[in-house]
């Protein structure tokens, strides 16, 4: 692995709860791991007053919390807490960001951080603004390298997009900015190139001759809690399938790259969503289905309903469910369609791909068998454990013929017996060392909104609103709809096991 440069992370958003929960517990890992350079310094930033001594308790109580190896080790903390500071300040004001620059050029002084700024914004959409223009204000005065992260969502439709992209490249070049999409860092979805490409069993069946069609689940188990009012805004297709549904369509969609450098891998996700077929707004309803929750009980958690959730605008339409149909007209996947779906509220937290492949010729056993023999899947487990289960027929052991979908499973927690490490602690390394691999490039965003955005718009000239849904349940009846009536079904779907074919001898 290439090493880490000497370097000053700032954080704005400091007392928020992702750096609570998860940046602080990865600076802490990767410490722990020797990735962190030696002259290393973090600086949290955020409106909240709070001495330096009191945002050290703070990131030591969330390490404490959240990290990943438990009890934590005092002498790797220590040597993470003696170099941490914070500023309190507007996300707007240069004044304040000028308070920020003063205490970097001090850490410079005292650490040895050699003007190295990595800037990660950990704040609402509506804060990016004043911050790049702040920063772009002092950019270039540090004598090192300047980098920016950026949390999702990257705008809330293809204008907006532009108008990020274009701010942020009027002060930082494309190869300093590193939009962030944490999923990128899962070992499963890493592996995915690995799986695919370093197989050889697997590219002569990876195209439409041999695949059926491919089904993408990304659902939680909770509803929108304290964010109604930022979800009432966004809903399931802008919060979940534009950015973490879209990776994984385009890493199992995309053609191999040239070379394993940003570049080139980049630049087949972006062929991967210009194919993708555009809906008109007057196919939407054909092609997607959009649901809400209503009141219930779902593991054990009640609800009113998404009406009745803190924050959210009375008669809303926004969708907390959402299902699609896709297709990508190009030549490896032409005709094979790629069904979507995620929600709030749903039996399971999962995120999974299933690749499911043809079914077999039945000459074999079609005068024995009743029922046509299972088609085999590549299950491809993102959450909560990273895997891939590779699902075969088999024989029932017995006298009789009986015929049985068995699995092939490798585990990360068992086959390597470590936990894999948590996403943010490779995307912050690579920033770190400058490898934009797994981070979303500009172009790429604003290609994933050109699918988004007629969506969006069909619904809204849609008559047909959300459908109510009950927790605990699937989605919409017309969410299963949308693939039963091509013949096919939801993996598991209601938690139906495979079938045992039976045979008479």
């Amino acid at each position: 692995m290439p090493s880490a440069s000497p370097c000053a992370l700032v954080i704005f958003g400091a007392s928020g709860d992702l750096a609570k929960r998860k940046l602080i517990p990865a600076i802490y890992e990767m410490a722990r791991e020797k990735l962190l350079p030696e002259q290393f310094a973090l600086v949290g930033y955020a409106r909240s007053p709070m001495s330096d001594d009191a945002y050290r308790a703070e990131c030591r109580e969330a390490v404490q919390k959240f990290a990943r190896t438990q009890p934590i080790d005092p002498e790797v903390w220590g040597r993470i807490e003696r170099n941490i500071a914070y500023v309190q300040g507007d996300y707007g004001s240069q004044a304040d960001h000028g308070k920020l620059q003063d205490t970097l050029r001090k850490i410079d002084a005292d650490k040895g951080t050699a003007g190295n700024r990595l800037y990660y914004l950990s704040t609402p959409p509506n804060t990016f603004q004043p911050i790049i223009e702040c920063l772009g204000k002092f950019r270039g005065k540090s004598g090192g390298w300047e980098r920016i992260i950026i949390e999702k969502p990257f705008g809330r439709d293809g204008a907006s997009a532009r108008e990020l992209n274009a701010l942020l490249h009027k002060y930082f070049d494309e190869s300093q900015v590193f939009r962030i999409d944490h999923y990128l860092g899962k070992e499963t979805v890493q592996n995915l190139m690995v799986m695919r490409f370093a197989n050889s069993i697997f590219e002569p069946i990876w195209n439409y001759k041999y695949v059926d069609h491919v089904q993408i689940t990304v659902s939680e188990t909770l509803g929108v809690g304290s964010r109604g009012g930022y979800y009432a805004q966004s809903g399931a297709l802008r919060d979940m399938v534009q950015n973490h549904m879209f990776q994984l369509m385009a890493l199992v969609a995309m053609e191999p790259p040239v070379a394993l450098d940003a570049t080139s891998t980049r630049d087949e996700k972006v062929k991967v969503f210009k194919a993708v077929r555009q809906l008109r707004p007057d196919q939407v309803d054909q092609y997607t289905v959009r649901g809400q929750y209503t009141a219930g009980e779902a593991a054990g958690t009640k609800t009113g309903g998404y009406a009745k959730e803190k924050d959210v605008p009375p008669g809303s339409a926004t969708e907390t469910f959402a299902a699609l149909k896709l297709y990508i007209d190009n030549w490896r996947w032409s005709g094979t369609p790629f069904y979507l779906r995620t929600g709030k509220y749903l039996p399971e937290k999962l995120s999974e791909i299933v690749v499911r492949f043809r079914s077999p010729p039945q000459t074999l056993f079609q005068k024995q068998c009743e029922s046509p023999v299972y088609p085999n899947d590549l299950i491809i487990r993102v959450q909560p454990e990273e895997g891939v289960s590779w699902r075969l027929n088999g024989k029932v052991p017995g006298g009789s013929l009986n015929i049985k979908s068995v699995a092939l499973d490798f585990l990360y927690k068992t086959t390597f017996n470590v936990e894999p490490p948590e996403a943010y602690e490779r995307l912050i390394f690579d920033a770190i060392v400058g490898d934009q691999t797994l981070f979303i490039r500009g172009d790429e965003a604003e290609a994933a909104w050109a699918v988004i955005d007629p969506i969006e718009q069909g619904w809204a000239q849609s008559a047909r609103p959300p459908e109510p849904y009950a927790p605990g349940t699937w989605g919409p009846k017309r969410a299963a709809d949308l693939i039963e009536k091509d013949g096919r079904r939801w993996l598991h779907l209601n938690g139906e096991a495979d079938p045992v074919v039976a045979c008479s001898l």
